[in-house]
């Protein structure tokens, strides 16, 4: 969390004028004022900031270019498919513990995996046509794919910062990252605020989304403004599951993917819900780091869900599901492993373009002293019955048409 504002005493002596058998006499006087905190002087810089880059390639000498094609290297490495990306978080985080939002990302990009994998799963080949799910995954895919390309160069140069004792995120524009967050790692890469550096990197990577997926024109018509979408949110389906201990969950819920507003918001309480609480962040931890990131809802419930279809063909009409159980001789929800589920997708170069423009933003910055408990599991399982009966109702349905 953010530290209190530091006050420092300065003193100031002024002469008074001339005494025959003291000579000079002065005052001295000390004044107690308040220095500028981190977001203050983020603010104050961003204000003046030029939107221009201030380096380009050709004005990089020879070891900062190797440098760059090194961080682009292994980037394009790890950004393979939804499993490298999670896991190459949450090792960085362990590396590098005081840089909250690989955890954060890392816990996030989990549940992307369970979306992406959903599509294959128990419900929503009952509820989506093939089109569409293709569609959502492509969707889901470019927007994990870009955020990782944007924010994984960010943490290897803040690594290589660390190495070299001297900050390098002046080659950020070369790596085409944005102004703001440039500014962000200037005056917080030794580490003192993982608060305020966190938040600044939700609205950097939210932000860096808003045009090149949310405002993608063939995103809106094929996904965001398609009727089924809407079912989902109104199933409540966008949880947001942070698990911990022995199958327990908590999390958030985000209904309204499409305001930019509400994505920022959300990730200040999920950053709540995860670091707020030190031991159950601890737990949390743990039990990422004893269950490797699979896409599989199995990873967190396996008493619920199966990476192997136990279903055999056919029509079964009674729920399975009572309370967050399976009835008894019940079979286990189906949830493939990602690499089971889907291909590896060669993405296209991302989008160019600075997104920041106006300084307010840093507004978000400030800290809401909200505490988030972030109780989930009674409405995710409320939500599983629901997506359960719907399912079950299209099957139905198609049968006997």
């Amino acid at each position: 969390m953010p530290t209190s504002p530091n006050y420092v005493l300065r003193l100031y002596i002024f002469p008074l004028g001339k005494d025959d058998s003291q000579g000079r006499e002065t005052a001295i006087f000390f004044i107690r004022s308040r220095e500028k905190s981190p977001v203050e002087r983020i603010r104050d810089e961003l204000k003046k900031k030029s939107k221009k880059s201030t380096v380009s390639n050709y004005s990089l000498t020879s070891s900062e270019r190797m440098l760059i094609e090194t961080v682009e290297k292994a980037t394009a490495q790890h950004n393979v498919n939804n499993v490298t990306r999670t896991k190459a978080y949450l090792d960085f985080y362990l590396r590098h513990p005081e840089i909250h939002w690989a955890f954060l990302g890392h816990m996030v990009s989990r549940n992307g995996g369970y979306n992406m994998t959903d599509l294959k799963g128990e419900f929503l080949t009952k509820l989506l046509s093939k089109k569409d799910r293709n569609s959502f995954f492509a969707f889901l895919e470019r927007g994990n794919w870009l955020i990782f390309q944007d924010v994984y160069p960010q943490f290897l140069l803040y690594e290589e910062s660390i190495k070299q004792n001297k900050p390098l995120f002046y080659l950020l524009p070369s790596l085409h990252v944005s102004s703001f967050i440039e500014t962000v790692w200037n005056h917080l890469w030794r580490g003192e605020d993982s608060y305020t550096l966190c938040i600044a990197l939700v609205i950097n990577e939210q932000n860096y989304l808003e045009k090149r997926v949310v405002q993608n024109p063939v995103y809106q018509k094929e996904v965001l403004n398609k009727f089924e979408f809407i079912i989902q949110d109104l199933l409540s389906f966008n949880h947001i599951l942070f698990p911990y201990g022995s199958n327990q969950l908590r999390g958030q819920t985000l209904h309204q993917f499409k305001l930019l507003h509400e994505r920022i918001l959300l990730g200040k309480r999920l950053y709540s819900v995860l670091f707020h609480d030190q031991e159950r962040l601890s737990q949390t931890v743990s039990w990422a780091k004893k269950h490797p990131h699979t896409g599989s809802r199995k990873d967190y419930w396996p008493h619920i869900f199966n990476n192997v279809n136990e279903g055999i063909p056919g029509l079964t009409f009674p729920l399975r599901l009572k309370a967050c159980k399976l009835r008894k001789g019940a079979r286990k929800f189906y949830s493939p492993n990602l690499e089971h589920a889907w291909k590896n997708v060669r993405q296209p170069e991302a989008e160019q373009g600075d997104w920041y423009d106006d300084w307010r933003v840093v507004e978000y910055l400030e800290d809401d002293h909200v505490c988030m408990d972030g109780e989930i599991e009674s409405d995710y399982c409320k939500t599983l019955e629901r997506l359960e009966i719907a399912a079950l109702a299209k099957k139905t349905i198609n049968f006997f048409e």
